[in-house]
């Protein structure tokens, strides 16, 4: 009897014609995320949105198998969730999960300005130091959108100068997480980014005082975590003037 040649996956793959490449659709899957995470992050996609998978699709020209893979990496991080018979969509936080998301914040920030203090260069606190003058800048002259990136922006550079990954990483989701909460349960608006808090924090930096650096931080949060209102209900209330607006 003739043995049989085995045939390699590729050649299998050529034989029965084209198919996607898995590096390129984990690229795409990975800009998909990224995509929607920014939408989400920036309040482009409010909670309780519906996710809508063939448009995903259609717009990124990957099969929808692509795009779930995209938002299971969403759904991981709690940014989104799936509801039995009625699709994806965006994660609307309870008010237990708020309070607890607030309370880790402050515990990691605490934390990180510890490391920061450690770390940090001259040449870093100079950065740092111009930031606050561009967020002083935009809060005279730029939008809403660009006052919300840039004062986040300020938090991610601080991780990054504390030089811990993974702290930077917990502290990465749980911001996307609050930008969440701050949607469906914000109440008193400000018109500021918290550019003179930063302000103060860096100089507080300078001077190598961390317990100053850290009150100030916990000032600065506590101002945040005071413009909502975390009573059952309000999310409620928040989604359904959204949608008024939408359609008004």
């Amino acid at each position: 009897m003739r043995k049989m040649r085995r045939q390699s996956p590729k050649a299998m793959a050529a034989a029965n014609g084209p198919v996607e490449s898995t590096d390129t659709n984990d690229d795409v899957s990975e800009r998909i995320r990224a995509t929607l995470a920014a939408a989400i992050g920036e309040g482009a996609l409010k909670p309780g949105t519906k996710i809508l998978e063939e448009a995903i699709a259609e717009h990124f020209g990957v099969s929808r198998t692509v795009v779930r893979g995209a938002l299971g990496v969403l759904e991981s991080d709690l940014l989104l969730e799936r509801k039995r018979n009625r699709g994806t969509f965006v994660a609307e936080p309870s008010v237990e999960q708020a309070r607890s998301l607030f309370e880790a914040r402050r515990k990691i920030e605490g934390l990180l300005l510890e490391l920061v203090i450690a770390r940090v260069t001259p040449e870093q606190l100079d950065a740092l130091q111009k930031l606050t003058d561009e967020e002083e800048h935009i809060h005279h002259h730029g939008d809403e959108k660009s006052k919300t990136v840039l004062s986040g922006k300020f938090h991610i550079v601080l991780a990054e100068i504390a030089g811990n990954p993974v702290l930077i990483e917990v502290l990465a989701k749980i911001v996307a997480r609050l930008s969440l909460v701050m949607s469906l349960y914000e109440e008193d608006r400000k018109d500021d980014c918290g550019a003179d808090h930063h302000r103060m924090i860096v100089a507080a930096l300078k001077e190598k005082n961390l317990a100053k650096a850290q009150q100030l931080m916990d000032h600065h949060l506590a101002d945040i975590e005071g413009r909502v209102r975390l009573t059952e209900g309000q999310g409620d209330r928040h989604t359904f003037l959204a949608v008024l607006e939408n359609f008004s």
